[in-house]
């Protein structure tokens, strides 16, 4: 008599794990599925070379912050999405950028804006101002590559999220102050938000690397801003989107909802190269039925529901 045999089931994370209990109950894909990749060579230099995650791209991935689809990454403040633990500065001109635009943005987007900020503009703006900390950030630790831990500023978090993380019930909505006002006012959110916030959920890593023949080239790796890239706390949230297909509900792929971001990330003509690459796949797909293409799981699920 033939035994059943036993399937092992890949989670991607320790079953026991909130990652895992998530993936199992069916609320989120597994991480590991076959992708698409595309690379190229950026046309304004030789010695660059761009490696593009297409399944992602290609998905239909929409922020859903501040309605019901967003469960937030922590089950006990859905409310702020994935913004509890405040936002890390990438370099001197983030901080730059997000200086300026809590300067400019009106007190009315901000729910979490103290006096303490009007007094430190007040203060920077005077003959005697001084090196102070903007009141809005603060000192925390960042690793660096070789896993040693360095200063590094992040943005304040204050009842459970970031500083900038307006709650139900503010006239001008759950989700981000800075967001909202960019919206509105049509600034540009790669401008105005820190770097970090912007570029989730896609992810740009870079190295450099020796080709067989002694040539150096930096390559740059586009893909998906998934749990494992917030390192190993990343198992540790009760949910994420990028793998929920109730966020897989946009009428576009990513790589045109998210245009500013990607331009921002890889230069207009890298972005054009991508987005004719795009265009050309998604026609010879329809001619062939769709068989063309790997699809995200979790837009493919979306479709299904």
């Amino acid at each position: 008599m033939n035994q059943p045999r036993n399937t092992t089931v890949f989670l991607g994370f320790p079953a026991d794990s909130p990652a895992g209990r998530s993936i199992s109950a069916g609320r989120e894909v597994a991480p590991d599925f076959p992708r698409d990749w595309f690379e190229f060579t950026n046309p304004e230099d030789e010695h660059h070379v761009f490696s593009v995650d297409l399944t992602w791209l290609e998905s239909n991935w929409n922020c859903a912050f501040g309605t019901d689809a967003c469960h937030g990454i922590l089950q006990s403040d859905p409310d702020v999405g994935c913004c509890n633990h405040g936002a890390y500065m990438a370099d001197e001109t983030d901080r730059d950028q997000l200086y300026d635009a809590v300067k400019r943005m009106p007190a009315k987007y901000w729910q979490g804006r103290s006096a303490a900020v009007d007094e430190f503009f007040a203060a920077a703006d005077s003959p005697d101002a001084t090196d102070e900390i903007e009141p809005w950030l603060v000192w925390d630790e960042l690793d660096d590559e070789e896993g040693n831990p360095q200063p590094a500023l992040k943005t304040k978090v204050t009842g459970g999220a970031c500083v900038f993380a307006n709650r139900a019930g503010w006239p001008t909505g759950a989700g981000c102050a800075l967001h909202q006002w960019a919206v509105d006012a049509g600034e540009e959110l790669t401008v105005v938000k820190p770097e970090v916030c912007w570029q989730l959920p896609l992810r740009r890593l870079e190295a450099y690397e020796e080709r067989p023949d002694g040539q150096e080239i930096l390559r740059t790796t586009i893909g998906e801003y998934d749990r494992r890239g917030w390192g190993g706390g990343g198992e540790d949230f009760d949910w994420y989107c990028t793998g929920d297909s109730g966020c897989h509900t946009a009428a576009e792929p990513m790589w045109i909802t998210q245009r500013e971001e990607l331009i921002a990330l890889m230069g207009d003509p890298s972005y054009e190269l991508l987005a004719e690459h795009c265009r050309n796949r998604a026609r010879a797909d329809e001619a062939v039925g769709g068989r063309l293409r790997t699809r995200h799981p979790a837009t493919a699920r979306g479709e299904l529901s």
